[in-house]
């Protein structure tokens, strides 16, 4: 049975008066006594998800935060800082004080994309220790029911005979949907408007609202909208179809070779956290990632649970920025705050 929804689901203000409160208790020493270490956690620990609520990452984040509540009986609480791309959130984390009550929630778009293509306040790989790789997401290209669309193909056909009026939303400039846009005008030859946000969720409410046509959503929060018939899904953007939409085509099989995005996300915490505190989060966590229940929930919801360890995570993230160094390159974009 889930553990009851207000443990975790904390209002904005509460968060604040707690985040005030932690502050007060932190000294600027970057290193944890022993004690502490083996007492840890001994007070509230902040995840922050640098999106608003209402996306996937902040799905994740909240399954999280309950599972470990009911393991450590101690409060995880989930800290909405959206806007930036993820920047704000990331930046805020970078700061803290590196003692194991500061988390952060880490994508591609938010440590991978963001930082290649725009100025954050931090550096990827050298202001954080990686935790743990939670989950691979899909991207998925959804449109709204109005659009007179069946297929990627029939979008891209449209959009060629309608050039710049299709209007496209994205989770924040420098995102994973916002790079995954522009790769499919490179791909396709279309001129489609790209609209940001700040975050998924508004995103996709523009998109259910029928102020924009369509948007590379995530699968772990587009699937049920797509499974109630609110947004039709055109395709997925990895090369075999996702185990939680399996009648969606990927993009490859509707006519769009050579175009493969894949989300991800996972725990960070400030560089220079103590080790026994990381090992100590990366053992929860897997334990957590490899229970039936949260394999179903994640599966069902179109992701893929993940895991392993810091040192593997890490090798992840320098892979990935290598990756899509290539790809921002080639198509040239720039966003630059």
């Amino acid at each position: 049975m889930l553990l009851k929804e207000h443990v975790c689901l904390v209002l904005t203000a509460a968060a604040f008066a707690w985040s005030t409160s932690a502050a007060s208790q932190q000294t600027s020493s970057a290193k944890a006594d022993p004690a502490s270490i083996a007492s840890y956690p001994s007070r509230p620990v902040r995840l922050i998800n640098p999106f608003p609520p209402g996306g996937g990452s902040d799905a994740v984040a909240h399954l999280v935060s309950q599972r470990l509540f009911g393991r450590w009986n101690q409060n995880v609480i989930v800290d909405n800082r959206g806007g930036a791309g993820g920047a704000i959130g990331t930046g805020m984390a970078a700061n803290a004080t590196p003692d194991g009550y500061t988390l952060v929630m880490a994508t591609a778009s938010t440590v991978v994309v963001n930082p290649l293509i725009n100025k954050v306040p931090f550096e990827p790989l050298e202001d954080f220790d990686a935790i743990i790789l939670t989950a691979s997401v899909p991207l998925i290209l959804v449109v709204h029911p109005s659009v007179p669309v069946k297929s990627a193909q029939e979008l891209v056909a449209l959009a060629k005979s309608r050039p710049g009026t299709l209007n496209i939303s994205s989770s924040g400039e420098g995102t994973i949907s916002h790079l995954a846009l522009e790769l499919f005008k490179l791909t396709t030859g279309v001129d489609m408007v790209h609209v940001p946000f700040r975050g998924g969720g508004p995103a996709r409410n523009a998109l259910l609202g029928a102020q924009v046509q369509g948007n590379f959503a995530n699968l772990l929060s587009a699937s049920p909208h797509v499974k109630a018939g609110k947004l039709k899904a055109l395709g997925v953007t990895t090369r075999k179809r996702a185990t939680g939409l399996p009648e969606v085509p990927t993009l490859a099989e509707a006519g769009i070779s050579g175009f493969e995005v894949v989300q991800w996300n996972g725990l960070l915490a400030p560089n220079g956290t103590p080790k026994p505190i990381i090992n100590k989060l990366n053992a929860e966590i897997n334990a957590i990632l490899a229970t039936p229940e949260m394999q179903k929930i994640l599966i069902t919801s179109g992701a893929e649970p993940e895991g392993g360890t810091p040192e593997e995570f890490m090798k992840f993230i320098r892979d990935d920025i290598a990756k899509w160094t290539k790809v921002v390159r080639a198509s040239k974009i720039k966003v630059d705050r």
